[in-house]
């Protein structure tokens, strides 16, 4: 799973039909102990996650398992909204 801000939405008015209803939300992972810089994804969002919150991202098949159909064209999926976490530093 992956830990993520939601940055933005996705529009699109051409798609797979099996896209039609869904909310797609544009998110950036946050890596809390490599200092990374990770490009950001698209994911399905079930659970009406908005700009500017934390939240909980699956990948692969068990996103598509949110939908219930194993035919759907996702690979990302937001399944939490993250209230708050606690992390300990990274010792060198």
């Amino acid at each position: 799973m992956i830990i993520g801000v939601v940055v933005g939405n996705v529009w699109a008015t051409r798609k797979d039909e099996r896209l039609n209803g869904l909310k797609l939300l544009v998110i950036k992972p946050i890596d809390y102990y490599m200092r990374g810089d990770y490009p950001t994804l698209i994911a399905a969002d079930f659970i009406g996650a908005g700009i500017g919150e934390t939240v909980l991202v699956t990948t692969g098949s068990s996103a598509r398992k949110m939908l219930n159909k194993e035919d759907s064209p996702i690979d990302a999926a937001i399944v939490g909204i993250i209230d708050k976490t606690e992390e300990e530093k990274a010792v060198p």
